[in-house]
Protein backbone atom coordinates (compact mmCIF):
# COMPACT_ATOMS: atom_id res chain seq x y z
CA UNK A 1 0.00 0.00 0.00
CA UNK A 2 1.27 3.88 -0.40
CA UNK A 3 2.19 5.66 1.94
CA UNK A 4 -0.50 8.76 2.78
CA UNK A 5 2.79 11.67 1.41
CA UNK A 6 2.15 9.26 -2.18
CA UNK A 7 -1.59 9.05 -1.88
CA UNK A 8 -1.73 12.83 -1.63
CA UNK A 9 0.79 13.19 -4.57
CA UNK A 10 -1.34 11.40 -6.83
CA UNK A 11 -4.26 12.88 -5.33
CA UNK A 12 -3.10 16.79 -5.96
CA UNK A 13 -4.72 19.20 -8.84
CA UNK A 14 -3.36 17.90 -12.57
CA UNK A 15 -2.89 21.49 -13.42
CA UNK A 16 -2.37 23.01 -17.33
CA UNK A 17 -3.79 22.10 -19.99
CA UNK A 18 -4.71 18.57 -21.78
CA UNK A 19 -6.73 17.54 -18.47
CA UNK A 20 -7.99 14.21 -19.68
CA UNK A 21 -4.55 13.12 -20.77
CA UNK A 22 -3.22 14.53 -17.79
CA UNK A 23 -5.43 12.56 -14.96
CA UNK A 24 -4.68 9.67 -17.64
CA UNK A 25 -1.31 9.66 -16.85
CA UNK A 26 -1.22 10.78 -13.22
CA UNK A 27 -3.80 7.43 -12.26
CA UNK A 28 -1.75 5.14 -14.72
CA UNK A 29 1.59 5.63 -13.54
CA UNK A 30 0.50 5.56 -10.33
CA UNK A 31 -1.62 2.26 -10.83
CA UNK A 32 1.60 1.08 -13.07
CA UNK A 33 3.72 1.63 -10.10
CA UNK A 34 1.61 0.17 -7.05
CA UNK A 35 1.31 3.63 -5.87
CA UNK A 36 -2.37 2.63 -6.17
CA UNK A 37 -3.19 -1.15 -5.09
CA UNK A 38 -4.70 -4.09 -7.26
CA UNK A 39 -8.55 -4.09 -6.36
CA UNK A 40 -8.17 -0.48 -4.39
CA UNK A 41 -11.04 1.70 -4.80
CA UNK A 42 -10.69 5.36 -6.06
CA UNK A 43 -13.18 7.77 -4.40
CA UNK A 44 -16.49 8.48 -6.18
CA UNK A 45 -16.44 10.80 -8.93
CA UNK A 46 -17.34 14.09 -7.27
CA UNK A 47 -14.56 13.82 -4.66
CA UNK A 48 -11.42 12.32 -7.04
CA UNK A 49 -12.97 15.43 -9.78
CA UNK A 50 -12.64 17.49 -6.27
CA UNK A 51 -9.35 16.08 -5.69
CA UNK A 52 -7.38 16.50 -8.95
CA UNK A 53 -9.13 19.79 -10.29
CA UNK A 54 -11.10 18.67 -12.55
CA UNK A 55 -14.86 18.55 -13.82
CA UNK A 56 -16.85 15.43 -13.74
CA UNK A 57 -16.99 15.11 -17.24
CA UNK A 58 -13.58 15.61 -17.52
CA UNK A 59 -12.44 12.55 -14.97
CA UNK A 60 -15.82 10.45 -16.72
CA UNK A 61 -13.06 10.69 -19.76
CA UNK A 62 -10.26 9.53 -18.11
CA UNK A 63 -12.07 6.77 -16.42
CA UNK A 64 -13.60 6.04 -19.72
CA UNK A 65 -9.54 5.84 -21.14
CA UNK A 66 -8.27 3.95 -18.08
CA UNK A 67 -11.05 0.98 -18.11
CA UNK A 68 -10.11 0.80 -22.40
CA UNK A 69 -6.37 0.34 -20.93
CA UNK A 70 -7.48 -2.39 -18.57
CA UNK A 71 -6.54 -0.17 -15.45
CA UNK A 72 -9.90 0.57 -14.05
CA UNK A 73 -12.71 -1.79 -13.46
CA UNK A 74 -15.91 0.06 -12.77
CA UNK A 75 -18.92 -1.66 -11.05
CA UNK A 76 -22.15 -0.68 -10.64
CA UNK A 77 -25.12 -1.17 -8.20
CA UNK A 78 -24.39 -1.56 -4.32
CA UNK A 79 -20.87 -1.56 -3.46
CA UNK A 80 -19.72 -0.10 -6.68
CA UNK A 81 -17.02 2.53 -8.03
CA UNK A 82 -14.43 2.41 -9.76
CA UNK A 83 -11.49 0.04 -9.07
CA UNK A 84 -8.05 -0.53 -9.71
CA UNK A 85 -6.26 -3.20 -11.81
CA UNK A 86 -2.97 -3.97 -11.79
CA UNK A 87 -1.25 -4.13 -14.86
CA UNK A 88 0.43 -7.38 -16.22
CA UNK A 89 4.58 -7.10 -16.21
CA UNK A 90 5.55 -4.55 -18.95
CA UNK A 91 6.66 -5.10 -22.26
CA UNK A 92 10.31 -6.54 -23.11
CA UNK A 93 12.55 -4.06 -21.30
CA UNK A 94 15.56 -4.85 -23.35
CA UNK A 95 13.35 -3.47 -26.32
CA UNK A 96 12.33 -0.24 -24.81
CA UNK A 97 15.98 0.59 -23.34
CA UNK A 98 17.20 0.29 -27.11
CA UNK A 99 14.76 3.03 -27.75
CA UNK A 100 16.89 5.85 -25.98
CA UNK A 101 20.08 7.18 -27.15
CA UNK A 102 23.29 6.99 -24.61
CA UNK A 103 22.86 10.41 -24.95
CA UNK A 104 19.39 10.59 -23.84
CA UNK A 105 20.31 8.10 -21.23
CA UNK A 106 22.85 10.46 -19.97
CA UNK A 107 19.65 13.29 -20.18
CA UNK A 108 17.81 11.80 -17.84
CA UNK A 109 20.15 10.91 -15.82
CA UNK A 110 21.26 14.28 -14.87
CA UNK A 111 18.13 15.19 -14.06
CA UNK A 112 16.82 12.32 -12.43
CA UNK A 113 19.83 12.72 -10.45
CA UNK A 114 19.01 16.59 -9.58
CA UNK A 115 15.17 15.66 -8.78
CA UNK A 116 16.26 12.20 -6.49
CA UNK A 117 18.89 14.57 -4.43
CA UNK A 118 16.88 17.49 -3.53
CA UNK A 119 14.05 15.09 -2.35
CA UNK A 120 16.38 12.91 -0.16
CA UNK A 121 17.96 16.58 0.77
CA UNK A 122 14.30 17.80 1.93
CA UNK A 123 13.37 14.72 3.21
CA UNK A 124 16.46 14.68 6.06
CA UNK A 125 15.54 18.32 7.00
CA UNK A 126 11.78 17.84 7.26
CA UNK A 127 11.07 13.56 7.33
CA UNK A 128 9.21 12.74 10.91
CA UNK A 129 9.86 9.71 11.99
CA UNK A 130 6.21 8.42 10.35
CA UNK A 131 7.79 9.47 7.15
CA UNK A 132 11.15 7.45 7.68
CA UNK A 133 9.05 3.85 8.89
CA UNK A 134 7.23 3.02 5.47
CA UNK A 135 11.16 2.92 3.82
CA UNK A 136 12.40 0.57 6.19
CA UNK A 137 9.10 -1.60 5.45
CA UNK A 138 9.88 -1.32 1.75
CA UNK A 139 13.77 -1.95 2.53
CA UNK A 140 12.36 -5.34 4.93
CA UNK A 141 10.31 -6.16 1.64
CA UNK A 142 13.33 -6.52 -0.68
CA UNK A 143 15.20 -8.07 1.65
CA UNK A 144 12.77 -10.50 1.55
CA UNK A 145 12.17 -10.70 -1.77
CA UNK A 146 15.91 -11.20 -2.30
CA UNK A 147 16.46 -14.19 0.06
CA UNK A 148 13.72 -16.10 -1.16
CA UNK A 149 15.02 -15.79 -4.71
CA UNK A 150 18.74 -16.65 -3.39
CA UNK A 151 17.82 -19.47 -1.64
CA UNK A 152 16.08 -20.54 -5.26
CA UNK A 153 19.61 -20.21 -6.94
CA UNK A 154 21.62 -17.94 -8.34
CA UNK A 155 20.39 -14.73 -10.27
CA UNK A 156 17.03 -13.49 -10.36
CA UNK A 157 13.77 -15.17 -11.82
CA UNK A 158 11.31 -13.06 -13.53
CA UNK A 159 8.55 -12.82 -10.88
CA UNK A 160 11.35 -11.87 -8.22
CA UNK A 161 12.38 -9.09 -10.80
CA UNK A 162 9.08 -7.60 -11.22
CA UNK A 163 8.79 -7.71 -7.49
CA UNK A 164 11.82 -5.75 -6.66
CA UNK A 165 11.43 -3.36 -9.49
CA UNK A 166 8.25 -2.38 -7.90
CA UNK A 167 9.58 -2.29 -4.24
CA UNK A 168 12.68 0.15 -6.03
CA UNK A 169 10.40 2.58 -7.77
CA UNK A 170 7.67 2.76 -4.28
CA UNK A 171 11.32 3.26 -1.83
CA UNK A 172 12.17 6.44 -4.14
CA UNK A 173 8.73 7.76 -4.21
CA UNK A 174 8.72 7.34 0.05
CA UNK A 175 11.85 9.64 -0.27
CA UNK A 176 9.95 12.10 -2.15
CA UNK A 177 6.99 11.94 -0.16
CA UNK A 178 9.31 11.97 3.04
CA UNK A 179 10.10 15.48 1.61
CA UNK A 180 7.21 17.23 2.14
CA UNK A 181 6.93 18.27 -1.48
CA UNK A 182 3.81 17.30 -3.89
CA UNK A 183 5.99 18.32 -7.02
CA UNK A 184 8.87 16.61 -5.88
CA UNK A 185 6.58 13.42 -5.37
CA UNK A 186 4.95 13.87 -8.65
CA UNK A 187 8.05 14.52 -10.57
CA UNK A 188 9.35 11.08 -9.40
CA UNK A 189 6.51 9.49 -9.93
CA UNK A 190 6.67 10.67 -13.67
CA UNK A 191 10.36 9.97 -14.04
CA UNK A 192 10.06 6.17 -12.20
CA UNK A 193 6.99 5.14 -14.84
CA UNK A 194 9.08 6.34 -17.63
CA UNK A 195 12.45 4.52 -16.68
CA UNK A 196 11.84 3.45 -13.19
CA UNK A 197 11.60 -0.62 -14.52
CA UNK A 198 14.80 -0.19 -17.05
CA UNK A 199 16.85 1.27 -14.09
CA UNK A 200 16.99 -1.86 -12.05
CA UNK A 201 17.65 -3.76 -14.97
CA UNK A 202 21.74 -3.92 -14.76
CA UNK A 203 20.93 -5.05 -11.05
CA UNK A 204 19.31 -8.42 -12.76
CA UNK A 205 22.42 -10.43 -12.19
CA UNK A 206 24.21 -11.64 -8.97
CA UNK A 207 24.74 -9.44 -6.47
CA UNK A 208 23.00 -6.64 -8.29
CA UNK A 209 20.22 -6.76 -5.43
CA UNK A 210 22.69 -6.83 -2.42
CA UNK A 211 24.64 -3.82 -3.64
CA UNK A 212 21.03 -1.80 -4.48
CA UNK A 213 19.60 -2.58 -1.18
CA UNK A 214 23.20 -1.16 0.32
CA UNK A 215 22.62 2.05 -1.34
CA UNK A 216 19.19 2.16 -0.76
CA UNK A 217 19.87 1.31 3.42
CA UNK A 218 22.46 4.08 3.37
CA UNK A 219 20.42 6.74 2.13
CA UNK A 220 17.27 6.14 4.08
CA UNK A 221 20.04 6.08 7.30
CA UNK A 222 20.71 9.29 6.03
CA UNK A 223 17.72 10.94 6.17
CA UNK A 224 16.78 9.48 9.54
CA UNK A 225 19.68 10.60 11.23
CA UNK A 226 18.95 14.33 9.56
CA UNK A 227 21.80 14.99 7.28
CA UNK A 228 20.80 16.64 3.86
CA UNK A 229 24.01 16.82 2.55
CA UNK A 230 24.59 12.97 2.56
CA UNK A 231 21.36 12.37 2.07
CA UNK A 232 21.72 14.18 -1.60
CA UNK A 233 24.91 13.48 -2.22
CA UNK A 234 24.15 9.62 -1.70
CA UNK A 235 20.75 9.71 -3.57
CA UNK A 236 22.46 11.31 -6.62
CA UNK A 237 25.10 9.01 -6.74
CA UNK A 238 22.71 5.89 -6.40
CA UNK A 239 21.34 7.15 -9.45
CA UNK A 240 24.43 8.64 -11.35
CA UNK A 241 25.92 4.80 -10.99
CA UNK A 242 21.89 3.28 -12.06
CA UNK A 243 22.20 5.94 -15.21
CA UNK A 244 26.28 4.47 -16.40
CA UNK A 245 25.55 0.63 -15.60
CA UNK A 246 22.58 1.04 -18.12
CA UNK A 247 24.38 2.99 -20.61
CA UNK A 248 27.24 -0.39 -20.63
CA UNK A 249 24.02 -2.56 -21.05
CA UNK A 250 22.33 -0.37 -23.43
CA UNK A 251 26.13 -0.71 -25.79
CA UNK A 252 26.30 -4.15 -25.45
CA UNK A 253 22.75 -4.80 -26.48
CA UNK A 254 23.73 -2.59 -29.75
CA UNK A 255 27.05 -5.01 -30.34
CA UNK A 256 24.97 -7.71 -29.76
Amino acid sequence: MATSGSHLAVFAPVGGAGRVDAVVRRLSDAIALGLLADGEQLPSEAELAALLGVSTVTLREALMALRQQGLVETRRGRGGGSFVRTPSEPPELGARLRAFTVDELRDLGDHYAAIAGAAARLAALRALPGDVAPLRRTLDAMARAGSRESRAGPGLGADARAVLRRLDGRFHIEVAAASQSARLTQEEIRLQADIGPLLWLPYDEPGGHDEATAQHRAIAEAIRRGDPGQARDLAEQHVLDAIERLIELRLRLADA
